[in-house]
């Protein structure tokens, strides 16, 4: 099936929205406090309001579901889900590793993934058998196959880091070529451009993680979570690298279970 027109309205929405969230970037912003203690402003608002906008405009029928106004229409046979700004700590703190997240799904697949990150000029897509793409030029992902040899970058670990797995981490962290923290979208950019050999996070949401893991599979990574089940409104964990490293990651984590 052809994508097109599908990523086109996304990518276009997701650049709308980038001139209101740079309007705002680097100045003085009130900040409020959301239910799950996560920072929210009303750059966020008015971002994820364009972004809605414009898909309802070209798609009436679909469901949207988004950070800050939740969902209309969930229960559509396609489903947007939207990120505005994702990584607003980041934004307040006048730090560029932020992005707007979109991603649209039909039935229980992931089909189209936009991450945009307009502080440092990334704009990342991909549509479901249509390779992964960044500023124009095709992503892949890296040919490494062993931890010793890998580069590795954890998100957010605090849920990790409390359960029976946090020795196992260790191990892999122990062993890894290279370890990083970068978080957000930015590790995922660098994994899909094989920069970067392998992203572990036990703290996430599938609009956190819904574009970027098309971008990744896209460019021919293997995306899951922790215990290795593909992506899905459920998932709040991820285990992204090249095929044979994420087999070898997934059994280390496995054997602290």
């Amino acid at each position: 099936m052809d994508y097109t027109h599908f990523l086109d309205i996304a990518r276009s929405a997701a650049l709308e929205a980038e001139e209101r969230i740079l309007h705002y970037y680097g100045g003085t912003l009130e900040i409020e406090i959301k239910a799950d203690l996560t920072p929210v402003t009303v750059a966020d608002q008015e971002a994820e309001r364009i972004i809605r906008q414009r898909l309802s405009d070209a798609f009436p029928g679909h469901g949207i579901i988004g950070e800050e106004y939740g969902s209309q229409s969930a229960g559509s046979e396609y489903r947007w889900l939207i990120d505005p700004i994702d990584g607003t700590k980041s934004f307040v703190g006048g730090f560029g590793m932020f992005s707007t997240q979109i991603a649209l799904m039909h039935g229980d697949q992931i089909i189209v993934g936009v991450s945009n990150a307009p502080a440092m000029g990334e704009l990342a897509w991909a549509t479901r058998g249509g390779g992964a793409w960044l500023n124009g030029e095709a992503l892949q992902v890296s040919t490494q196959e062993t931890i010793e040899g890998a580069s590795l970058s954890t998100g957010n670990i605090g849920s990790l880091a409390r359960s029976p797995r946090w020795q196992a981490l260790g191990t892999i962290l122990a062993c890894a070529g290279r370890t990083r923290g970068y978080g957000d979208y930015y590790h995922y950019h660098r994994l899909a451009a094989g920069q970067l050999d392998a992203v572990i996070e036990s703290e996430v949401n599938i609009l956190d993680i819904a574009a970027v893991s098309l971008i990744v599979s896209e460019a021919g990574g293997v995306f899951t979570d922790l215990d290795g089940n593909p992506v899905g409104d459920d998932t709040r964990s991820v285990l992204a690298a090249p095929g044979r490293l994420h087999g070898r990651l997934l059994s280390v984590l496995n054997e602290a279970r």
